[in-house]
Parts: C-alpha cells; structure tokens; sequence
C-alpha cells in the first residue's frame, strides 16, 4: 500500500484529503480555510473563496480549479475543506 505523508494530508493511492480528511475527487467544490498569498498576484485569496470544477494534480501535491479572476492556481489540500 503506497502512503505519503505531507503535513496533514494523508494520500493512500492516489487519495487526496481536505484539511478535515474528506476524501476529494474530480470535480467537486472545495472552500479555502485560510488566506493565502498567492505569487504574481497583488490579491490573494480570502477565507471562504469558492475554488469549483476541482482537478487533482499528481505533479504537484495538490489541486486546481476555476477560481473568479484567477488561473493556474495550485493549492495545497491542507487549506481547503469540501463544500
């Protein structure tokens, strides 16, 4: 069985978990816990922040999705939880 650990997120074959250890898929909608500054961007993004149409990453730890005003933002599973 192939387990990787980072942080808090938990990955069991290619499992991804949120910050609350709900499983995430494909498609699914996820909200961001925190702030976080993102690089090139004078915004960051804010608590609560809609992140939809998620897509998980195998070559980078985490995720990605349509974002308002943003593109190619990756965001690690540790600062979002499944809406």
């Amino acid at each position: 069985m192939f387990l990787k650990k980072s942080g808090c997120s938990v990955r069991f074959m290619n499992e991804i978990k949120d910050a609350y250890g709900n499983v995430l898929q494909n498609g699914d909608t996820v909200f961001v816990i925190k702030d976080l500054k993102v690089r090139g961007s004078k915004d960051g993004l804010r608590k609560g922040t809609k992140v939809k149409s998620i897509r998980l990453t195998d070559e980078v730890e985490g995720l990605t999705g349509k974002i308002d005003g943003m593109k190619g933002v990756f965001i690690n599973p540790l600062y979002v939880k499944k809406g």
